[in-house]
């Protein structure tokens, strides 16, 4: 099922929305949405480098030179086929967390050689719960160190967390 608004049209299945695009005017007018052909891409990432998709989302500046960056690195790592569907599994990643966060993490994990898309989102998150909460404190368990005792300060933007002795 399907409904279209003046500025949009969103798809169900069921009762769950599965899919929301921006309305086009034109007639004939085409939209490609690279997220659209991830699970096929995954399964052939062959056809990634060459996809028109690619290329708009490349225009449209929402894949950016640090993807470009990190996909050629993990290519080097990985070879062809499993670094290209590395990226597609980080470019999945866009689903759950916002572009922002998304980029911020591919360049640190570039910085680190850190090339699996598991590194891309725990480096997205990072950067998402600073951003979040300003004062510098992490939601969750504070970090105890190397469990031997030894308990070690994590300085970040904002200094040292809480609980934890320099």
């Amino acid at each position: 099922m399907s409904w279209l608004h003046t500025s949009h049209l969103v798809v169900y299945d069921r009762n769950v929305e599965v899919a929301r695009h921006e309305r086009l005017i034109a007639e004939g007018g085409c939209r490609l949405d690279l997220d659209h052909y991830l699970e096929a891409l995954i399964r052939k990432p062959g056809a990634f480098p060459g996809a028109t998709a690619l290329e708009r989302a490349r225009s449209a500046g929402k894949f950016t030179p640090v993807h470009d960056a990190w996909w050629a690195a993990a290519v080097r790592a990985h070879g062809d086929t499993a670094g290209t569907r590395a990226l597609i599994e980080v470019l999945l990643l866009a689903r759950h967390v916002s572009h922002e966060y998304l980029v911020a993490g591919l360049a640190t994990a570039l910085r680190a050689g850190a090339l699996t898309a598991d590194a891309v989102a725990l480096e997205a998150r990072k950067v998402a719960q600073v951003e979040d909460e300003p004062t510098g404190t992490l939601r969750g368990p504070v970090p105890r160190g190397r469990g031997d005792g030894d308990v070690s300060a994590r300085v970040g933007r904002f200094g040292t967390l809480p609980g934890l002795a320099p």
